[in-house]
């Protein structure tokens, strides 16, 4: 089996992909495109189990990597195109990359990272006119997809075929290793749900694809189905209403940030939403009143699901089920779930429990983090999720509570360690401590707590400025991961041991 087959039973003239300027890419060019570079990364010396990463933004360049990366048998790495310089690097040296496919924006990320700090990357090639005379060394990519075009490679069920960062069970980032079975196993699981996609669906594809959600829910079923997707590069309320109405969207998968945009949007018309039929959110809780706005004055009903990317990601979802107000729904098909108490029990109807998930689509474990995965995955295959549910009489489950720290921003995941390290290294900074709080539009926003470092005399310092701190987090963090306020204290909260109690911040 190859993932990457997944387009290969579509009629050559139906559309697959819309891009932003409104050109069509149809099945037939897809598949041409995608075996031309499966063909030029051979060229490259790239080999089966060779990691790739791909730094695009929401575009043909995007799902033409992708499927050739997975076609010729390697492992497909997505990175935020956003991301700045420091954190790619140290994203391309966990997981040791061969080769970087950039987009536009992708490129210009890369031409900035310190290549001599990678030693294992080979080659990078981007979109554009370029050549090996390019200054940043960049091949085009436009060049190697004009290869002699290489038969797909036959890959086991178990083999892998992505790896993406998640800090979703187990603390700071780290890259979750996902099979092909993994990855088609949640896109069949999605796709036997009733009113789902079918392949007169038209698509919006605004959720990005380094992001798990938007690559397997979003891009692999729709090229699964046979749908037209409908490619957005980034989300902005207004030219998205615009997208839906101008290329008769039927289907929007979202994330609460979306809906809460559209809700508090002035102007915005029942009539822009007629040709949706199907809408969904996930990655985070939909607010009830966000979710009665859209249905009243939209007459758009959006339906919840809840996953986490080392599920590829769906476990439950309200699909075809009339999940009530609140709750995400039901397991879907081959999924198995449980809620456990702390001594490792099940607990009864109407209790809390932390949610275990086992079945064909999750993932392996940790890319080269054993210890974190024996903390995510029971021996018999149980994946610990750290989120807190309860079941009711009637089966649908309610999320209520999260075991960790971790902050959910807009759906993305971001574990408070991650953005204090950044903070601690700042010279002005003694201490920080990271909380998630509550926000209108992102579900959650960071939040630091900041004890200033004395002056070099030992006396008392004057207090860091703000601005530069976040300025700071910004140049070593993605966007969402940084502050959006500051306070600085005399000291923090810790416990017996010296550990940061975060819940007296919050």
């Amino acid at each position: 089996m190859n993932l990457a087959g997944v387009i290969d039973a579509h009629a050559d003239d139906e559309v697959a992909l819309v891009d932003q300027s409104g050109r069509s890419t149809t099945y037939g060019d897809l598949r041409r495109r995608v075996a031309g570079l499966r063909g030029g990364l051979a060229g490259l010396g790239v080999a089966p189990g060779d990691r790739v990463a791909i730094i695009s933004a929401n575009n043909p360049t995007f799902v033409t990597a992708y499927l050739a990366v997975l076609g010729i048998g390697a492992v497909a790495v997505p990175l935020n195109p956003l991301s700045p310089a420091p954190e790619l690097q140290r994203e391309l040296q966990a997981i040791d990359a061969r080769v970087v496919v950039a987009g536009a924006v992708g490129a210009q990320a890369v031409a900035k990272l310190d290549r001599s700090a990678a030693p294992g990357l080979d080659h990078v090639v981007a979109t554009g006119d370029r050549g090996d005379g390019d200054r940043d060394g960049a091949l085009s990519l436009d060049d190697l997809q004009q290869a002699d075009p290489v038969p797909l490679v036959e890959r086991r069920p178990e083999d892998l075929a992505l790896l993406i960062f998640t800090s979703g069970t187990a603390g700071a980032p780290r890259a979750a290793m996902l099979s092909h079975r993994n990855l088609t196993a949640n896109i069949e699981q999605i796709r036997a749900r009733d009113r789902g996609e079918t392949p007169n669906d038209v698509v919006l594809g605004a959720l990005p694809m380094f992001h798990i959600y938007g690559l397997n829910v979003v891009l692999g079923v729709s090229l699964a189905v046979g749908s037209s997707l409908v490619l957005v590069d980034r989300f902005d309320p207004h030219s998205a209403l615009d997208t839906v109405r101008g290329h008769g969207v039927t289907v929007i998968p979202g994330v609460p940030t979306m809906w809460s945009a559209w809700a508090a949007l002035p102007g915005a018309t029942r009539e822009q939403f007629a040709t949706v039929r199907l809408a969904s959110s996930g990655a985070a809780p939909l607010d009830p009143t966000v979710r009665r706005t859209v249905r009243d004055r939209f007459g758009v009903t959006v339906v919840e699901g809840y996953g986490l990317t080392e599920a590829a990601p769906v476990v439950t979802t309200g699909l075809g089920v009339s999940a009530p107000d609140g709750s995400i729904g039901v397991p879907v098909p081959d999924v198995h779930l449980r809620l456990m108490d702390g001594t490792g029990d099940d607990v009864l109807i109407g209790d809390p429990g932390e949610v275990w998930v086992r079945g064909p689509n999750v993932f392996a474990g940790y890319w080269n983090d054993p210890a974190a995965t024996e903390a995510a995955l029971t021996p018999d295959g149980w994946l610990r999720t750290g989120d807190v549910g309860v079941v009711d009489d009637a089966g649908f489950l309610y999320l209520v509570d999260r075991a960790k720290d971790l902050i959910i921003v807009s759906g993305f995941n971001v574990f408070p360690a991650e953005v204090e390290e950044v903070l601690d290294a700042h010279p002005a900074v003694a201490e920080a401590a990271v909380v998630g709080v509550p926000h209108p539009h992102s579900g959650e926003a960071v939040t630091a707590y900041v004890v200033p470092a004395p002056s070099a005399n030992g006396g008392a310092a004057a207090e860091p400025d703000e601005e530069e701190l976040v300025a700071w987090c910004a140049r070593h963090l993605a966007r969402y991961k940084c502050p959006v306020k500051i306070s600085f204290v005399d000291e923090l909260p810790h416990s017996l041991t010296g550990k940061i109690v975060r819940r007296s911040l919050r």
